[in-house]
C-alpha cells in the first residue's frame, strides 16, 4: 500500500473538518431567519474581500454558488488564523466543490468540475451553509450579466417572493 501523500492527508482533514462543521449545523437550531421584506445587497469581489475575517469588529462573509453567507458564527473555523480562513472574503464555489484551499480553487468558476464535485458543491451548500448560516447577498456575477444589466433569471435562496422589478 503506498505511504498517504501530504494532498491525501489535507483533503482527509478537510473532509473530515467539513462533516463535523456539517454534523455541528445539523444538531444547531437555525439562529436566524431571512427578514421577508430586506433588499437584496450586492457584493463586488472588492467589497466581499472587506469582510475576510481580519478584522475583530467585523462580520465574515463568505459567498458559494453567488449566494453571500455570514459565517461569523463559525469564527473558529473562518476567522483570523483559523483553518479555513482562505475561504472567507470571497466567493469559494470551487474549493467548496474540490474540498480544496488551494489558491487556484479559491474562486467562483465551476468549469470542468465532475459530476461528484458538483454534487458534493451543492449538498454541502444546502445542508450545511443554509441551514446555518444567514444569507446577506449576493455577489454580482450571480445578480448581473457580464455586460451589467440585471440577470432576469435571478432567485434569491433566501427571498422566493423576491421580483427582479423591485430592486432594479
Amino acid at each position: 500500500m503506498p505511504a498517504a501523500g501530504p494532498g491525501r492527508c489535507f483533503r482527509v482533514a478537510f473532509i473530515t473538518a467539513m462533516s463535523l462543521n456539517l454534523l455541528l449545523a445539523q444538531e444547531a437550531t437555525l439562529k436566524h431567519s431571512p427578514t421577508a421584506h430586506s433588499a437584496v445587497r450586492l457584493f463586488t469581489d472588492e467589497e466581499l474581500a472587506k469582510y475576510n475575517g481580519g478584522e475583530d469588529n467585523q462580520p465574515i462573509y463568505m459567498a458559494i454558488k453567488g449566494v453571500v453567507f455570514d459565517v461569523t458564527l463559525g469564527k473558529e473555523f473562518y476567522g483570523k488564523d483559523a483553518p479555513y480562513n482562505t475561504l472567507a472574503g470571497r466567493d469559494s464555489t470551487r474549493a467548496i466543490a474540490k474540498m480544496s484551499l488551494e489558491s487556484k480553487d479559491l474562486t467562483h468558476d465551476t468549469n470542468g468540475l465532475t459530476d461528484d464535485e458538483l454534487k458534493s458543491l451543492d449538498d454541502v451548500f444546502n445542508s450545511l451553509y443554509k441551514t446555518k448560516y444567514p444569507i446577506v447577498g449576493y455577489t454580482a456575477r450571480r445578480i448581473l450579466n457580464d455586460d451589467g444589466s440585471p440577470n432576469k433569471d435571478f432567485k434569491p435562496e433566501d427571498q422566493p417572493h423576491f421580483n427582479i422589478k423591485d430592486e432594479f
